[in-house]
């Protein structure tokens, strides 16, 4: 038990310094009102997209838990690790949405002061993201470890995690660039509206992919 013990004080320093990195960005005021707005429709989709995905994964979780859960050779003790692993997944790609929505127009508020701060704003931003992951799975599979003395049943663990990270990368992929294409045929073409521009709506529903994907996506695994 004693040799495990680093591994968890890693993990919760980890996630602690996550926790800090997100509140001293969620400190920051953003002034600018049009950011505000800009920023808020992106975090109102990307969390909206998130909830819809996750509710239609956990019907996956489910009967993913009773096939292991029947299959003689695994049991319920690898379920179990599928489901914890499933559920570590979901709250990084969750707790890295949250921090790059957030983060985002607070990078553009600090871009008015300096490169410096943008970049330590954007920095920090993408940094909750990697230690959410880093501690969730390494607090993961040591306490399921000591829970059931078997390395095979840890597979599990990993089977769940990366199963709803391909799930969140596929689908946030797709999203992106239906909408990607959307946004430029409809605005540019159509519209003559410039590309990325917010007055066209697909470029919102485009920015909502880019997350959903390249955060929830990559990071939940």
């Amino acid at each position: 038990m004693g040799e495990y013990i680093p591994v968890l004080v890693v993990s919760a320093a980890a996630l602690l310094l996550a926790l800090i990195l997100f509140l001293r960005n969620k400190s920051i005021t953003v002034v600018n009102e049009r950011v505000k707005e800009i920023a808020g429709y992106i975090m109102d989709g990307s969390m909206a997209y998130l909830r819809r995905q996750y509710s239609v994964l956990a019907i996956f979780i489910v009967a993913m838990f009773l096939v292991l859960t029947f299959i003689p050779s695994l049991g319920i003790k690898t379920a179990i690790c599928f489901l914890v692993g499933a559920i570590f997944s979901i709250l990084s790609g969750f707790f890295g949405m949250r921090s790059a929505t957030l983060s985002n127009s607070r990078t553009a508020e600090s871009a008015s002061k300096s490169m410096k701060s943008a970049l330590d704003v954007a920095f920090s931003g993408g940094s909750i993201l990697g230690l959410c992951v880093v501690g969730f799975g390494a607090a993961g599979l040591t306490i399921m470890y000591l829970i059931f003395k078997d390395m095979a049943i840890l597979t599990g663990f990993t089977l769940g995690a990366s199963s709803i990270a391909l799930f969140c990368r596929v689908g946030g992929g797709i999203y992106t660039k239906a909408a990607d294409v959307g946004a430029d045929l409809v605005g540019k073409v159509e519209a003559g509206i410039p590309e990325d521009d917010p007055r066209n709506p697909a470029v919102i529903a485009d920015n909502v992919g880019d997350n959903v994907g390249d955060v929830a996506g990559m990071g939940a695994g």
